[in-house]
């Protein structure tokens, strides 16, 4: 038991210290709420509207599969640095990894795990088509307030 006391010092100081710094800073930081505080930061974007009350499954996806990649450039890395030890079973054993995993990529993808924007909407196209809709009336011109009309020549 004789040896497994430094460590168990160690461990009650490390809690100590951790329970320490966040009493004191629960009662020596000052506390002035505002709505920049509170505000989510996002890159230095300034939220236009309230976050939806559900984040997208899509970004976890994504997440998910970033690891992924993660975790197959770690079982490629003692390959690569010492092929001649791990011999061709380590090989196979790469090659049958990285099989699954593409395959498991191509599944993702093609469910549309990349694809972020708005859902499309197919729409009819005969109100598009009207004669009443013409450039002039479809398209704002931007720029050209305050300044005096050209006429057709």
């Amino acid at each position: 038991m004789g040896q497994y006391l430094p460590v168990i010092a160690l461990l009650v100081l490390a809690t100590l210290f951790g329970a320490l710094s966040f009493g004191a800073s629960r009662l020596l930081a000052p506390r002035r709420p505002s709505a920049a505080k509170s505000a989510p930061y996002e890159c230095g974007i300034v939220p236009s509207r309230e976050p939806p009350e559900r984040f997208p499954v899509t970004f976890y996806v994504v997440a998910m599969l970033f690891i992924m990649f993660d975790i197959e450039i770690i079982f490629i890395y003692p390959f690569a640095v010492d092929r001649a030890f791990l011999g061709a079973y380590a090989l196979w054993e790469m090659v049958a990894f990285s099989v699954v995993f593409f395959a498991a990529f191509v599944y993702v993808v093609a469910r549309g795990a990349l694809e972020w924007g708005p859902v499309n909407v197919q729409r009819r196209v005969d109100a598009a088509l009207s004669p009443e809709r013409t450039s002039t009336s479809t398209i704002r011109r931007v720029g050209l307030e305050g300044r005096p009309q050209e006429t057709a020549a």
